[in-house]
């Protein structure tokens, strides 16, 4: 199977998390909490300058990491049963 594309042509905004947030440690689960609303918050654009405009429009500082370009390696179906001794390719259960 391979992953599909689905949301992965938008640039996003993620927000830093506050040094005074108030992170404490939720005595009932064990998870982290914040008093910080925007931490799992994101925004969602189509290109990298409607971000960065955005961005210096509502004065923020912003770091823009470098873009990586998507490789995904030929695959066909027969390379399934191809055998590579010491190395279980499929596996049957009955």
């Amino acid at each position: 199977m391979q992953s599909g594309k689905q949301g992965a042509v938008h640039w996003r905004i993620d927000f830093d998390v506050l040094e005074g947030a108030g992170r404490w440690e939720n005595a009932l689960m064990g998870w982290g909490s914040s008093a910080d609303y925007m931490q799992g918050s994101t925004m969602k654009f189509w290109t990298k300058e409607d971000a960065i405009h955005f961005a210096e429009k509502q004065g923020w500082n912003y770091h823009v990491d470098k873009e990586h370009k998507e490789r995904i390696p030929p695959k066909s179906y027969a390379e399934n049963f191809v055998h590579i001794p010491g190395k279980l390719r499929r596996h049957q259960t009955k």
